[in-house]
């Protein structure tokens, strides 16, 4: 019998997280143990996998703490850290860079040098909001210039900066992503969550669509199945130690047209548009749209989910669970 790899996941009681152990537990080969601090994600999100005889363990926890990181590679000795863990939230870092920066930076720092002592290869989740914006009929390349507009992003870029020096400095297989604005189901309904689920779940309670500023804004909104399958591909493969890699579908939409389309894949909802000032605009990219050609020829990744199929399974998601009275909202 093939020996079993064991990967950590942390933050893998989030959004992503849940569709990544997912994934993990559906290929056999896989041993799988979660560490989230549940400070955005929750354990609704993984309890379905609980009883699985592959998931290891679930440990309640900071990637910061070196007390909790150290027991736990000591332990498991993982083959792989998929590191999805962090302050993901834009206004809580302008508000508290701090806590920002220990998660964020401090906390990546802390799983390299784990990752090093015990020979495991790492996967850092970047984001896309390390950018600057792309011109207006134009997309973003990994060489595209980075413009951190947030203490978020400039947390995010400061470890990317570490996780690419790792690799050539010490040899460890290191690989950092940056998917774009990610959506689907399980993607929370609140200020915490995405543009999508909190549109489909207005929509489907009647409620106002609020956009901030004038709606100009675009994303390039990528179906989480789409990222989970990029992650893995990179996630140890050779060719993409030191690199950096996007995710996303080379489509953007303007919000205004995002709102458009969450009203029509919900005809029956009597919600309107409403705009609202900026909490931060200050952070706001105006124009995301992603080029992943280098992911297309290195690891053989393309986009499955078109947004209209995307935005049909997320909202019978949410749908199905205010009828069964969980709101996604919390």
């Amino acid at each position: 019998m093939a020996k079993k790899h064991t990967v950590l996941v942390t933050g893998g009681a989030g959004f992503i997280g849940r569709w990544v152990v997912k994934a993990l537990l559906d290929d056999t080969a896989n041993r799988v143990a979660v560490v989230d601090d549940l400070s955005n994600g929750c354990m609704e999100n993984i309890t379905e996998f609980c009883n699985e005889p592959r998931f290891e363990l679930f440990q309640k926890g900071k990637v910061e703490n070196p007390k909790t990181m150290e027991s736990l590679f000591k332990s498991l000795k993982p083959a792989h850290c998929l590191h999805l863990a962090a302050q993901i939230i834009v206004q809580q870092s302008i508000d508290d860079p701090m806590t920002t920066f220990r998660s964020d930076v401090e906390g990546t720092f802390r799983l390299l040098e784990l990752c090093r002592a015990h020979n495991t290869a790492m996967l850092f989740m970047s984001t896309c909001m390390v950018y600057d914006m792309a011109s207006a009929s134009g997309s973003i390349n990994e060489k595209h210039p980075v413009l951190p507009r947030s203490p978020y992003a400039g947390a995010k870029l400061a470890a990317e900066h570490m996780c690419v020096s790792y690799a050539h400095a010490y040899g460890l297989p290191v690989t950092v992503i940056r998917p774009f604005n990610t959506y689907g189901p399980h993607q929370k309904s609140s200020g915490e969550g995405g543009v999508v689920s909190i549109f489909l779940h207005r929509a489907l309670r009647n409620q106002p669509l609020c956009i901030y500023g004038d709606g100009a804004q675009t994303r390039d909104l990528l179906y989480v199945e789409d990222c989970v399958d990029f992650i893995l591909r990179a996630s140890g493969n050779p060719v993409a130690s030191g690199q950096i890699f996007n995710a996303g579908t080379r489509r953007d939409v303007s919000i205004n047209t995002l709102a458009e389309m969450a009203l029509k894949t919900v005809p029956e909802s009597t919600s309107k548009v409403k705009h609202i000032a900026h909490i931060h605009p200050q952070s706001e990219i105006t124009k995301l749209c992603c080029n992943a050609q280098k992911a297309g020829k290195l690891l053989g990744w393309k986009v499955s989910t078109p947004l209209e199929k995307g935005l049909d399974n997320t909202c019978a998601w949410i749908a199905q669970n205010l009828e069964q009275g969980r709101d996604t909202w919390s």
